[in-house]
């Protein structure tokens, strides 16, 4: 028989589909596969960009420092050249009649991960999936000295049906001058449970998940892996850090170490269940100006593509979801994945 369930933080009910349980052999998809051809993203190319924001350049010689928009770089910032929003300017808020505007003002950057065209975040080397790291955070800090921004997304598109539309590996920013209705639900969920019980509800997850252990994933020092009780999607997966801490760019060195870790060993799993899905990634973390509190825990949401949202989606709020995360933890659990320590550069 379906279930119905409840998240825990923002009230949101899902449906699991029992009936439709499906094996990840089931999903009818396109597995991501690079098809090469002329990418801004490669080395050589980097006047095909907006001028860098910033770049990882390793100079083990000791020699003086490369140029800007030059290649030997490990991972390089760039303005996204069709953005989103526009970093120049004022709010300008304004009514129209009973509606309001103000003035598209934001950050829209991305993040080449690598140099290598035909690497990808889950084949990357730890080390260097910790310099991406190191670049939200770097990157994080410098946004949030514009005191016109609230809010400072991290997410990445991987594959065309996630919405990417250049297969290099990259990850995106968009800073905001608004909180995102979602981002509102989620922190004011958290506080009506901190409020109640006097206790972080991502804290309390990660207890009871850690003692139950069904719908546990993977766990390192730092960091537990589950698929959440109430999840949207199939194979949805949550990356919450064990010690709590509410804003990302807070955390300390060895705990970008072993998100690295965290990071790479869900999406090769991932790619070895799922056939390489293409997929979303989000880091949920506390707004700009509340980077300390007690009730929220910054976390990453991974989401693959396997299903589409439809009508009854858009008409109720509801998520159908025809994979149990019982179900889904236990795939991903049993997938064994191939440590690398090597570092290499494209």
């Amino acid at each position: 028989m379906p279930e119905l369930r409840k998240d825990p933080i923002v009230g949101r009910w899902v449906i699991i589909s029992t009936d439709r349980a499906k094996r990840p052999t089931d999903f009818s998809r396109d597995a991501v596969r690079i098809k090469g051809g002329f990418c801004p993203f490669c080395y050589g190319n980097e006047n095909k960009t907006p001028p860098e924001i910033q770049a990882y350049r390793p100079n083990p010689n000791g020699g003086a420092a490369a140029q800007h928009d030059t290649p030997g770089w490990t991972v390089r910032v760039v303005p996204n050249k069709f953005p989103v929003l526009g970093i120049e300017g004022s709010l300008s808020r304004s009514a129209e009649g009973m509606f309001d505007r103000m003035n598209g003002i934001g950050a829209h950057e991305v993040i080449i991960e690598t140099a290598d065209h035909n690497a990808t975040l889950a084949t990357l080397p730890p080390k260097r999936i910790e310099d991406v790291l190191w670049t939200f955070r770097d990157r994080i800090l410098d946004l949030k000295k514009d005191k016109r921004f609230k809010y400072i997304l991290i997410f990445k598109n991987h594959g065309e049906a996630a919405g990417a539309s250049l297969e290099h590996a990259h990850s995106q920013l968009i800073a905001l001058p608004i909180l995102p209705k979602y981002v509102v639900e989620e922190i004011d969920g958290a506080k009506q449970y901190f409020i109640y019980k006097e206790r972080c509800v991502f804290c309390d997850i990660i207890r009871q998940e850690s003692e139950a252990g069904v719908r546990v994933v993977a766990e390192n020092d730092d960091f537990l892996t589950i698929a959440p009780y109430a999840p949207r999607f199939p194979f949805e997966t949550w990356i919450l850090p064990k010690q709590h801490e509410s804003a990302y760019e807070n955390a300390s060195a060895h705990v970008y170490e072993n998100l690295a870790k965290a990071i790479r060993n869900l999406l090769s799993k991932a790619d070895q269940v799922l056939d390489n899905p293409p997929y979303n990634l989000v880091i949920h973390s506390s707004p700009v100006q509340d980077a300390t509190n007690d009730h929220y825990h910054w976390h990453i949401e991974f989401m693959p593509k396997l299903t589409k949202t439809a009508g009854f989606e858009w008409g109720t709020g509801f998520y159908i979801n025809p994979t149990p995360p019982e179900e889904a933890a236990r795939f991903l659990r049993e997938a064994t994945v191939e440590e690398t320590a090597s570092a290499t550069v494209g």
